[in-house]
């Protein structure tokens, strides 16, 4: 989801980072404070219409597009609360829960289609650094951060290179065929990724 971003000129695009953070965070507990009624399913459900507004996306299927990815990526998840919040607790607590999850993955992706990534990262680096104190390193915390999130687009590639690969000469497929050179190849990166920070003097 982290490599969403597009740029824009949307009131959510020129809101900084941390304030925009903050904001989602906010409305999702708020709506997950609220009793299970029609009303909370109802303002979970105007959320997310009122932030694609102010997103300013400029392709509007394009984002629409995006958003429905995100929320198809989790519909086992909204099926199965739906499902199960019918059986035991009845329609109107189901469809407010399954609003709620839905509500959280839609404000998310806008959240990440609207800042870039290092922006969010410089948000969540200024939020810990209360917990210096308690001797959690921001800056670390927040490179941590940066390398595992730029690691996920690198495997994605991998996986296809891998799975083009095997394409190509007719292999079989399957999971033991796939895994072994894709583990292979990630491990090669990240032996890379650690030499290249030991370089810069990262331990």
């Amino acid at each position: 989801m982290l490599t969403l971003y597009r740029p824009g000129t949307g009131p959510l695009h020129r809101m900084p980072a941390g304030p925009k953070l903050l904001l989602v965070l906010a409305a999702v507990l708020g709506v997950s404070l609220l009793p299970s009624t029609w009303i909370a399913a109802a303002v979970a459900a105007a959320l997310p219409v009122v932030a694609y507004a102010l997103a300013g996306l400029g392709d509007g299927a394009l984002g629409m597009r995006e958003l429905a990815r995100q929320v198809l990526a989790v519909r086992w998840v909204i099926v199965i609360t739906l499902a199960g919040q019918l059986l035991f607790l009845g329609p109107e607590p189901a469809v407010a829960n399954t609003a709620r999850v839905t509500s959280a993955v839609v404000l998310a992706a806008l959240l990440v289609l609207t800042t870039r990534v290092a922006d969010l990262l410089d948000a969540v680096e200024r939020g810990l650094r209360p917990l210096a104190a308690l001797r959690v390193d921001p800056a670390r915390t927040a490179l941590l951060l940066t390398v595992t999130l730029s690691t996920v687009p690198v495997l994605a590639g991998l996986a296809r290179d891998v799975r083009d690969a095997q394409r190509a000469r007719g292999a079989r497929a399957g999971l033991r065929a796939f895994a072994v050179p894709f583990l292979v190849m990630a491990f090669k990166h990240a032996d890379e990724l650690g030499d290249a920070l030991t370089a810069r003097g990262v331990r």
